[in-house]
Parts: C-alpha cells; sequence; structure tokens
C-alpha cells in the first residue's frame, strides 16, 4: 500500500525544514504524495514545487487557517485550524487578496505587541519576531524571545505576565468564524477540511452537531489521521466522517525540529498511515463555487 502525508510545515510557518528538504524527507520515507500545509501562506510550497516536478514527485498544495468557533455554554470560543487544499487547480486571486490581508492584520497586532510592551520597559523589534516566524509571527515567537532575553523563565512565565489574555500588555487579534473561514475556503476554489478534532475538547454530540453545522457553511473533510489521534480516535472520526459524508484526509502535522517525536508520515510511534486513497478522494471533489 501506498501512504501519503497531507499535513506538514516548512520553515515558511513554524516548521524547521526548509520547502525543498521536506520534499526530499518525503521521498526518502516513500511516500507516494506530500501536502504542504503552512500557515496563512503558500511560500513553502511554491518554493518546493520546482523541486518535486524535476523528480514527478506528486506535491500538493495546502494551507492551514485559524478561526474561532462559539460552542453554547462555552465561557470562551474555541480556536479551531482548518485546512484548505487545492490539488487539482490554482487558488482564485480573491483568496490571495484574503490571505494578504490576514497577514497583514497579523503584523498590525504584532506591531501593538511590541507597544505595549515597550510601555513596560520591554525591547523587542518587529525584525525580530518576523525572523523566527514570518508568516505565522505571533505570540509564541514573542514568549521565546522574552526567554531569551531574560524577562521571562519560561514561555508559560512569559505568557503569565505579558502575553496571555489576562496579562496587562495583551493585544487580542480577531479570528473570522469557523464558517466564514470555510465559505472563504470554498468560495478560492479550495476543499475545506478542520485539523486535528481531537483537539476542540468536545463531547461526541458536540462533535456532530458542530460538524453537521459545518457542513452545511460547506465544509468537506474531516482529518482522521493525525499524530494526536489514537486508534480508537481514528476509528471514531473514520465512522463520523462516514456518517456526515466528509472525506477523510490526514498527515501527520510534521514541524521538523519544533516536534521532534513527529516523524513525517508516520506521526508519533507510527501512529499515522494515511493511505493513497486519500488524495484520490480530494481529486474527486469538485468545488462548484469557484470564483
Amino acid at each position: 500500500m501506498e501512504f501519503v502525508d497531507l499535513h506538514s510545515h516548512t520553515n515558511e510557518s513554524d516548521g524547521t525544514s526548509a520547502p525543498v528538504e521536506l520534499v526530499q524527507l518525503a521521498m526518502r520515507a516513500n511516500l507516494a504524495a506530500l501536502a504542504i500545509t503552512d500557515h496563512d501562506t503558500f511560500a513553502g510550497y511554491e518554493k518546493a514545487l520546482p523541486f518535486a516536478r524535476q523528480h514527478s514527485f506528486d506535491l500538493i498544495r495546502g494551507i492551514e487557517l485559524n478561526s474561532r468557533l462559539y460552542v453554547p455554554d462555552a465561557a470562551q470560543p474555541r480556536f479551531v485550524h482548518v485546512l484548505g487544499y487545492f490539488p487539482s487547480n490554482e487558488p482564485a486571486a480573491s483568496f490571495y487578496s484574503w490571505l494578504q490581508r490576514e497577514r497583514e492584520s497579523r503584523r498590525e497586532r504584532n506591531v501593538k505587541l511590541i507597544e505595549a510592551l515597550a510601555e513596560r520597559g520591554i525591547a523587542i523589534t518587529l525584525e525580530e519576531v518576523e525572523a523566527r516566524g514570518k508568516s505565522l509571527a505571533g505570540r509564541p515567537h514573542f514568549a521565546r524571545i522574552l526567554v531569551e532575553k531574560g524577562y521571562a523563565k519560561n514561555l508559560d512565565d512569559a505568557f503569565k505576565k505579558y502575553l496571555g489574555e489576562e496579562a496587562p500588555s495583551y493585544v487580542v487579534r480577531d479570528s473570522h468564524s469557523l464558517e466564514e473561514v470555510i465559505r472563504i475556503v470554498r468560495s478560492g476554489g479550495g476543499i475545506p477540511v478542520i485539523a486535528h478534532p481531537i483537539r476542540l475538547g468536545l463531547t461526541p454530540e458536540q462533535e456532530r452537531q458542530v460538524l453537521a453545522s459545518a457542513k452545511q457553511a460547506g465544509l468537506l473533510g474531516l482529518e482522521v489521521h493525525h499524530s494526536e489521534h489514537s486508534s480508537a480516535t481514528r476509528a471514531h472520526y473514520q465512522q463520523l466522517a462516514k456518517d456526515l459524508e466528509l472525506a477523510p484526509t490526514g498527515g501527520s502535522d510534521f514541524h521538523g525540529d519544533a516536534k521532534p517525536n513527529v516523524r513525517l508520515g508516520e506521526g508519533v510511534a507510527g501512529n499515522v498511515r494515511a493511505p493513497r486513497t486519500l488524495v484520490d478522494g480530494l481529486r474527486a471533489i469538485r468545488t462548484i463555487d469557484h470564483g
């Protein structure tokens, strides 16, 4: 059986492997296909594509986007990651424009956070943050710098003192709702998939309700195979995807040295073995609202 990995990150977002290096790892692992799903950018995919084509390797364009989910009776919204796949076509120009606005919004929030920290005598520059995070530059990168410069003992301390929602220098960044992000991916010609659903922390009944509602908004897939999914969890999501007629997908969520226990195409201790049929399933989907 041939295996694939449909969830991976390069150093164009929060991974540590260069784009071409990631494809080389996939080839050495004998994977039949790889999706690069960096956060908020296609830069990693685009840098790796010429090498992949040169070696006739099946490289799939993907992206990972953040969204918010409002759960009834919950005090705070949940953050939901949406994977967008473009296995058969280029994204619409409108989708590129939306991504650019998202990156600008992230950058504006970072500038405000730098100003808020400066008011408390903490010197951090935008260049320092972006050198670590690129398109995904955000609070985790601020936290590392705070620790390196001695302003915090560790990452938890950095969030408690300066970056967390209860901290005096916290700066909020608006996130789109899950339904909005799904519609944006669909309108851009992509296939929206909810990533690592185990992280949502929902009851089985809540999961079914949320996914059914998301499907009405245009959701097309559910990540079944993931490094944080046990065999029982994987079976649960496989059945849920079948029941709701969502395309099953899967990948390791590889980040390189940032998550050293996660291996490309294998996950943690071999718990991710996503079959090639998942790619065939994605390519069989025809989005009809590409505009």
